[in-house]
């Protein structure tokens, strides 16, 4: 019923942002009379914040075909090199540009596809061999596919740096922003535990929660104040029969999206308000900074019902990686067998998603490792968005993890 009422109300937006933008458009027209005098420049104004803001949206394309390498232009080009069911790897080819080390960047899989790194991707086309993780949107997913939870995750994360390490260097790096840092992290330990050939020269965890216990915030009280029955009951939903994956148990990506902006209601509405006088004072070159924003932001899609409680209940309720208690397909996680992957923590001092300790955790954990193999950053003035995005990461954050890459590669 959940997702029924939400396919209702998003048709009957989509009709509504349709009029309100062909409203806009016909009271900002130069040959409209009402569009220089009156309220009609301030209605119309309004009208084209609703219509960016109720607009439907699918999925984002990176749209990132240059790149300057070695201080020439270069063409990019996207590549599907492995597909599965619930997500793909797409490799950023470089045209003409051979070797340089070969980093494979985990998406999170949260509610928002993997454009949200465009940025990310963008900052490192100039240095590396850049891949990155494409998850499916859950709905899109036919329920004989089977299913995914967090065992499966490790098991593509592996799969993907096996396909990378076929084509060349068998070890790649590893970026893993956010939520990914810990089925990285498992992955990382298993292939070490193994001797695995192609597990990775370095992994970079940003933002991530290794150790929620550190530093809560509100989405970790979020997932702790509520017991687990309570996640299961209110917001697991089943797709409608108008998706391919009709059936399908999932944690629906416009839940998550309203989950975030309330915690942040006041910001969000501050920059919806800062954006409407933007347009009403002509200032359209910061109006649509601030829409280029919200157009990726509300960009969502789901994931499945499986790996959504398996992270609510191992990471952030019974913390299993940091108490030695995670599995991986009954076996234990064992973060003692990393001895030769360089591990390097970067923590945003003003994160409100991932608070600082969480993600420096990983460190502590690896005692095998030398200590030589470590390193931890904290970005001051940086909060969750802006470890990976924006002029901060381009210009502080960034340049960190190329010296890591260089200094392990």
């Amino acid at each position: 019923m959940l997702y029924d009422a939400y396919e209702i109300q998003r048709s009957l937006l989509a009709g509504a942002s349709a009029m309100a933008n062909f409203s806009a458009g016909l009271l900002n027209n130069p040959a409209n009379p009402f569009a220089y005098f009156g309220g009609g420049p301030v209605l119309g104004s309004a009208l084209e914040v609703f219509a960016h803001a109720s607009a439907p949206r699918g999925k984002p394309d990176f749209a990132l075909d240059r790149t300057i390498v070695d201080g020439r232009e270069v063409e990019v080009h996207e590549e599907i090199v492995l597909r599965k069911p619930f997500g793909q790897l797409k490799r950023f080819v470089r045209q003409g540009v051979e070797g340089g080390p070969k980093l494979l960047i985990v998406a999170p899989m949260s509610g928002h596809y993997a454009t949200l790194l465009r940025g990310t991707v963008e900052r490192m086309l100039p240095v590396a061999d850049v891949y990155i993780t494409d998850w499916r949107d859950a709905k899109q997913v036919p329920l004989s596919d089977g299913r995914f939870d967090l065992d499966d995750y490790v098991d593509y994360v592996i799969a993907f740096l096996e396909h990378i390490g076929a084509q060349g260097d068998p070890r790649a790096h590893v970026l893993a922003v956010c939520q990914p840092s810990v089925p990285s992290y498992a992955a990382v330990a298993v292939m070490s535990a193994d001797a695995h050939p192609n597990r990775p020269k370095t992994l970079t965890m940003m933002g991530g929660p290794v150790d929620t216990r550190e530093a809560p915030t509100a989405v970790n009280t979020l997932a702790t104040e509520r017991p687990f029955s309570w996640f299961e009951q209110n917001v697991i939903a089943t797709v409608p029969a108008t998706y391919a994956g009709a059936g399908r148990r999932v944690y629906p990506g416009f839940l998550q999206l309203a989950g975030f902006m309330t915690m942040n209601l006041g910001s969000h509405m501050i920059s919806h308000w800062e954006m409407f006088k933007h347009l009403v004072q002509g200032d359209d070159e910061s109006a649509d900074a601030t829409m280029a924003f919200y157009e990726e932001y509300r960009s969502v899609c789901d994931m499945t019902a499986e790996f959504y409680l398996q992270t609510i209940d191992l990471v952030f309720q019974r913390h299993a990686l940091p108490k030695g208690e995670m599995t991986h397909r009954s076996r234990p996680v064992d973060p003692a067998a990393i001895t030769d992957v360089g591990l390097l923590a970067i923590e945003g001092e003003r994160d409100d998603i991932s608070g600082l300790g969480q993600t420096k955790a990983a460190l502590t954990l690896a005692t095998a490792l030398p200590d030589t193999k470590k390193l931890y950053h904290m970005a001051e003035g940086v909060g969750h968005y802006g470890i990976f995005n924006g002029s901060k990461w381009r210009t502080r954050i960034a340049p960190v993890l190329e010296q890591w890459m260089a200094a392990n590669d």
